[in-house]
């Protein structure tokens, strides 16, 4: 009963990856030649795009969410029932990085605006921008910007 008792408990504190059903992995290739890989979920529905990462207690240290708003625009996002802090990656469609929002503030009601139109918002744990030195300029590697570069004429 001991046993079962601990594989209970680690179940409910042990650091969960995201749902695997719904993840896929992206990179950002930063200026100084590094490329840093993610486990992420695509949030692109209505529903998915507004419940974001809320309610989550933990969140990887290589994972995140993609938040694909279909076309360039500009973005306005809130913690509202986001538990930890997170840093925003405002992403353009072609893949570059417009402006971080970084260590944002759990429960805030705060309107955090993107830095002018973009394609995407990549969040993952607040302080993994300057941790890992990621940049405005660096360049996510993932299809949905592949799909919308202006060389394939859109």
């Amino acid at each position: 009963m001991k046993v079962l008792r601990i594989l209970v408990l680690l179940c409910c504190v042990w650091p969960l990856p995201l749902a695997a059903a719904g993840s896929s992995r992206l990179s950002i290739a930063t200026a100084d030649g590094r490329d840093l890989p993610f486990t992420i979920e695509l949030a692109q529905s209505n529903d998915e795009l507004a419940r974001g990462l809320m309610n989550r207690t933990n969140l990887s240290a290589d994972a995140g969410m993609l938040f694909d708003f279909g076309e360039d625009r500009p973005v306005f996002m809130w913690m509202k029932n986001t538990l930890i802090p997170l840093d925003m990656i405002f992403i353009g469609r072609d893949g570059i990085v417009a402006g971080i929002a970084e260590r944002t503030v759990p429960n805030s009601l705060d309107i955090i605006a993107s830095p002018g139109p973009v394609r995407a918002v990549l969040e993952v744990n607040g302080g993994t921008a300057d941790r890992l030195r990621i940049k405005a300029g660096d360049r996510v590697g993932y299809p949905l910007f592949r799909l919308n570069s202006p060389a394939e004429g859109r």
